[in-house]
This record gives C-alpha cells, structure tokens and sequence, in this order.
C-alpha cells in the first residue's frame, strides 16, 4: 500500500493506553488475559458446532461465524498492542497502519450485523418457527461479510487520499479513523460525512433490527403462562440486550461525532470495550450459557423437546 501524495510520514507511533512502565506491565497481563479467554471461548465454540450434528441449525451457524469474527476482530489491534507492551519499538508502518484499520472495522462491522441478525434469527425461531428454515440461510450470512467488508473498503480507501505531514503521534493503541483524521493535515470533512453516512448507516440499522426483534420477542414472552418461564426467558434477554447496547452504544459514541469532539486521550479507552472486552464476552453470553452447547461440551443427550426441534430443520443447509 502506497503512501497517499503530500504524505512524508511513513509510520506511526502508537503510545497505547498509558506511558508508565508500571501500568503498562498491569495493562499487559489484563490484555493477555483477555485475549485468551476471547480465543479458548470462541475457539470451543466453533469445535462444538462443527463437531455435534445436534447443533448444525440456523442459530448455531450464526454463533459459529459470531466465533470467527470474534477472534479476527480482536486478533486485529490486540497482538500489537502485547508487542508494543513488550518493546520499546512503538511503530507502525502506514502500510500496516491502513491494514490494521480495515481489519478492525471490516470485522466490527460484520460483527454489528451478525448481533442484528441473530436477534432476527430469534424472533423468527419464537414468533414464526414453520419460516425458520427459509429466511436463515447461509447466504444471508455471505452477504453480511460483503457488507462489512465494502463498509471497511470505503473508509479505507479515504483515508489513503489524506497527507500527514508532520506528526505521526498515535495517542491511541491501534490505528482508528477517529485518531487518523485528527492527525491529518488535509480536508477530513468528506470523510467525516461518509463515516456518518456508511459505518452510521451499518451500525444504526443493526441496533433498530436488533431492538425491533428483541420488542417482537418480549411481546411473545409476556404470553408464556409460567413465572418462572418468563423469568427464564427474560433472564438470557436482557444477558444478551446488555452486550448489544454496550457494543453499540460505544461504537456510535466514537464514530458518529464531529472530529472537533474526539479527544485520543480521553476517547481511546472505548474502543477497549466494542474491540476486546465483547468478543470475549460474546461466547460467554451467546453460547457458554446456553443448555445445548453445555450439554454438547459435556457429553450430555438433549432433551426430547431440544431433539424434535433439530429434526424439522435440515442441517445439510448450512453445514
């Protein structure tokens, strides 16, 4: 990747979190720590999907590709953040820089559709299960990367346009679009307006799909005669409506914003949140709680209910 004309930086220095060696040895073990728990608990659970027959339907296919994201979308920023933490060499090259950046927001963005589509992928199991089979299909999930990855394409390819003249001081931990166009010295305005057209756009009608599905599913909950049972239901609701508005929440408080607004000292421990802490989180709450990945991770048989439900879905479609 070239650099863009007018530019005579050719890397960046990415400060990370905090400048103490102190801190920085804390930061260390807490990022480690949470990228392996982010790659044991997706990791599983795409070997559970991909190894018990009982778990090939629609929802399991979307959490396995939820997996995979989930580690791509991590592994983008959090290796170099570990590197950094290590060395006294903070750089980046532009190209890697750029790299970097598309990366992180081609998987965030597959990311916000697969939760929007998921949420959609409950509602039409709860609200209309004789549709299931037909409206989840694995190319729903195809063009859910392509979307992502023409989302990132876009952002990427303004950014290539800009010059960075003389500073090249990150005061973030990986490359953002935020930081990026406050350290450049061109016109940032047409990228501000298609950050807030697109990635607004992407992000805004994943939330509304989310929460109008999640509205639709509590209705149908309100109708389970048993306290107990609504209590239950309302119970993995709300575990999952919690990531959905952490994650979205975070995300368009960094992006869609003036850049005169965005502060890199302030504003770079956000990203922490929708780029590392949830796709750790995401298997915990998507999978790890569930009764039929646990009784797949320990052996157990399903219940008859669990078995006739997997019966009316063929699983040769998406596996």
């Amino acid at each position: 990747v070239g650099r863009p004309n007018g530019t005579s930086v050719t890397k960046f220095i990415l400060l990370g979190l905090s400048s103490n060696p102190a801190e920085q040895l804390v930061l260390f073990g807490v990022f480690a720590a949470i990228y392996l728990v982010a790659l044991v608990g997706n990791l599983l659970i795409l070997l559970l999907v991909g190894l018990d027959s009982r778990l090939h339907t629609p929802m399991y296919f979307f959490l396995g590709n939820l997996s995979v994201v989930d580690i791509s979308y991590i592994s983008s920023t959090v290796p170099k953040v570990l590197t950094n933490y290590l060395s006294r060499d903070q750089s980046i090259s532009w190209a890697g820089c750029l790299c970097q950046m598309f990366f992180f927001i081609s998987f965030g963005g597959v990311e916000c559709l697969i939760l929007g589509v998921m949420a959609y992928d409950r509602y039409v199991a709860i609200c209309h299960p004789l549709h299931y089979g037909v409206v989840m299909s694995r190319q729903l999930c195809a063009l859910l990367a392509a979307a992502g990855l023409a989302n990132s394409a876009v952002h990427a390819s303004l950014i290539t346009i800009l010059s960075f003249c003389q500073n090249n001081v990150l005061h973030h931990f990986f490359c953002d679009i935020p930081p990026l166009l406050q350290l450049s010295c061109s016109d940032t305005r047409i990228n501000q307006i298609v950050t807030f057209i697109f990635g607004g756009g992407l992000v805004s009608s994943s939330l509304l799909g989310t929460l109008v599905s999640y509205v639709y599913i509590g209705r149908a909950i309100l109708q389970i005669r048993t306290r107990a049972g609504r209590l239950k239901a309302f119970s993995t609701c709300t575990s999952h409506l919690t990531v959905v508005s952490l994650y979205f929440g975070t995300i368009l408080f960094t992006y869609l914003r003036p850049n005169t607004t965005y502060s890199q000292e302030q504003d770079r421990a956000l990203p922490v949140i929708y780029g590392i802490v949830i796709p750790m989180l995401n298997p915990i709450i998507y999978s790890l709680r569930n009764k039929d990945v646990k009784g797949a991770l320990w052996g157990k048989e399903f219940g008859a209910k669990e078995q006739q439900s997997i019966s009316k879905i063929d699983s040769k479609k998406y596996f």
